[in-house]
């Protein structure tokens, strides 16, 4: 009788496992005691394994870092994908914003984003790391954007296409600020709102 060898696959999912409990437990540490205290060694505590184990999937902190801000990027370029595959690319982009806002406003979400962002002011591999995965975000935008405007009649220019993911940016990044600093905000009609907005900003003439 014929047997499959799962060892590989099932190596594979426990190095995928392990891999995302070390970034739980950064996420969380970084969150609590900012980057530079985050020691590897709280680290390691916070996840329950060496920090051996620790090294041997991330060989620092800033390579934590790029794996919490490649997941980030992934669930955005999903996104984007889901949106331009919508039979009414506009309508989902507006329902979907509503998702994004409850995210940008979640303070556990916001304070490491705000964490990373205060990292990247001060160490060059982390700005590196944060302006590479925007870039590829502000693409997948504007690739998004051009495809709703192109439906409605719209032909822009490269920099106006910029220039209104550049607005999307602004609203959605200033969230983390707005749920640190009015954690109390009606987050409801705030979404309402920016819905209105990108509805706006979508609907705008081309230049």
């Amino acid at each position: 009788m014929q047997t499959t060898d799962t060892t590989p696959n099932t190596d594979a999912s426990r190095a995928a496992a392990r891999r995302q409990q070390i970034l739980i437990a950064a996420a969380q540490c970084f969150r609590d005691h900012g980057f530079h205290a985050a020691s590897i060694t709280k680290i390691s505590i916070a996840a329950g394994m060496s920090p051996g184990h620790i090294y041997h999937y991330f060989e620092n902190k800033e390579a934590i870092i790029a794996a919490i801000v490649a997941q980030d990027l992934e669930s955005l370029l999903t996104l984007t994908a889901q949106l331009r595959a919508a039979c009414n690319m506009r309508a989902a982009l507006i329902e979907r914003a509503a998702e994004g806002v409850a995210d940008q406003l979640d303070p556990v979400s916001a304070a490491l984003k705000l964490e990373i962002v205060a990292e990247a002011a001060r160490n060059p591999r982390v700005a590196q790391i944060v302006r590479e995965a925007d870039a590829a975000c502000r693409r997948e935008l504007a690739i998004t954007i051009r495809a709703i405007r192109r439906v409605a009649g719209h032909e822009d220019s490269p920099e106006a296409i910029d220039a209104m993911v550049e607005v999307l940016a602004c609203l959605f990044e200033g969230l983390l600020l707005r749920t640190i600093r009015h954690p109390d905000l009606d987050r409801q009609r705030v979404a309402k709102r920016i819905q209105l907005a990108i509805n706006d900003l979508i609907d705008q003439p081309g230049d």
